[in-house]
């Protein structure tokens, strides 16, 4: 749609003697598009055609925009185990249950949301892939990173742990959503399965 054509969804209606088109045009010869951002109340009612409530719904809309961008701009990205530890330690180390935690990402590695799935007791997790892979569905995950903690402080992944990251790495090949990690949380350090076992995810 071109600018015009938005502008004239957001007026809604003309005035008597001009279509809602036709204001929209004259909004924009007086004011360019990409000054809009720094608009004020102010300069916008005083625009022939441009009361109270049209100014305000502009002044709505444009304020809307800018929280989504800021919101866009300050993406945290996730780049290594590192960034995962740093971010999740807080609610995943000492902890007395095993907590199962998955990051969602997009195509450019920046979390979406991150979300504890499970809870279990200190040696056992009930995990399914369906609740996993039906939150990345619904936030338009590309990509996610697998974290658990170990209660007793060890970072050593045991062989349900592999058997596990595996499953979720072939079921993700069928959905289309990289499984690009899977740590484990221990008290003061983690492990990457990843940089351990990196056949698993070739």
């Amino acid at each position: 749609m071109s600018n015009e054509e938005l502008l004239s969804i957001l007026l809604r209606t003309g005035t008597n003697n001009v279509s809602v088109k036709e204001l929209s045009m004259a909004l924009l010869k007086e004011i360019d598009i990409y000054d809009l951002e720094n608009i004020n109340y102010k300069t916008l009612s005083k625009i022939k055609g441009i009361g109270e409530v049209k100014a305000i719904t502009l002044l709505s809309a444009l304020e809307l925009g800018k929280r989504l961008l800021n919101k866009k701009t300050n993406l945290q990205k996730i780049k290594t185990g590192d960034d995962v530890f740093n971010l999740v330690k807080g609610k995943m180390a000492n902890e007395l249950q095993e907590k199962f935690l998955v990051l969602y990402l997009d195509t450019k590695n920046n979390l979406i949301m991150q979300k504890v799935l499970f809870i279990g007791t200190v040696n056992h997790s009930f995990i399914t892939a369906r609740d996993v892979f039906r939150e990345a569905v619904k936030n338009n995950a590309a990509k996610m990173i697998l974290v658990h903690n170990h209660p007793a402080g060890s970072v050593i992944p045991s062989y349900d742990d592999i058997s596990l990251t595996n499953t979720f790495i072939k079921l993700g090949k069928m959905m289309e959503i990289s499984v690009l990690d899977h740590i484990i949380i221990g008290n003061d350090s983690y492990y990457s399965i990843r940089e351990g076992n990196r056949d698993l995810f070739n």
